[in-house]
C-alpha cells in the first residue's frame, strides 16, 4: 500500500458520488453512507439530509471525515480521505449548492454508468415527508489518499 498525492485523491472524489461520512455522537464514532458531490470551487463536499441523528451530531460537533473508495479487488484499490468541518446551508445558498450537487452527480453517472438520469430520487433514496431537505457541505480541511495494486 502506497499514499497518494493530493490532486490523485482529488481526482477520486471527482470520479465519484457515493462515500461514507464519519461523525461523533458521545465520544463514539458513527459511520454512513452517502451521497456527495465534490464542489472545486470551493473545495468542499455537497450533501443533503433530513432532520435526525446524523445532523443533530454535526451540528453540535463540527468535526467530520469522508472515505469514497474505488475497489476493483481486496489487491487493487484505492481510497481518499478527507478531514473537514460540517457547514449547513440556507435559504438561495442551499438552493444553489443542491442544484449543483444533482447536475453533478447527473453527470458522473452519464460518464461512469453510461445512464442518463432525470431526478435526484434516481440516485438518492431521501424521502422528505418531513419537509425540506437540509443541505450542507464539508468544508475540506485536509485530503490523504492510498493505493493498493500488484
Amino acid at each position: 500500500m502506497m499514499d497518494i498525492s493530493g490532486s490523485e485523491s482529488i481526482t477520486i472524489l471527482r470520479k465519484n458520488y457515493k462515500g461514507h461520512l464519519a461523525y461523533i455522537v458521545d465520544e463514539k464514532p458513527y459511520v454512513i453512507p452517502i451521497t456527495y458531490f465534490f464542489d472545486p470551487e470551493d473545495n468542499s463536499i455537497i450533501s443533503y439530509t433530513a432532520e435526525g441523528h446524523k445532523i443533530d451530531a454535526m451540528r453540535k460537533n463540527k468535526h467530520v471525515a469522508i472515505v469514497v473508495e474505488q475497489i476493483e479487488s481486496m489487491v487493487n484499490w484505492e481510497s481518499a480521505q478527507v478531514h473537514g468541518t460540517f457547514e449547513e446551508l440556507e435559504g438561495s445558498s442551499a438552493k444553489q449548492k443542491l442544484h449543483l450537487f444533482t447536475e453533478g452527480i447527473k453527470d458522473i453517472i452519464q460518464r461512469n454508468e453510461h445512464k442518463n438520469v432525470e431526478f435526484i430520487h434516481e440516485f438518492s433514496s431521501k424521502s422528505y415527508t418531513r419537509g425540506n431537505p437540509i443541505v450542507y457541505k464539508i468544508n475540506i480541511l485536509e485530503i490523504t489518499g492510498k493505493r493498493r495494486e500488484t
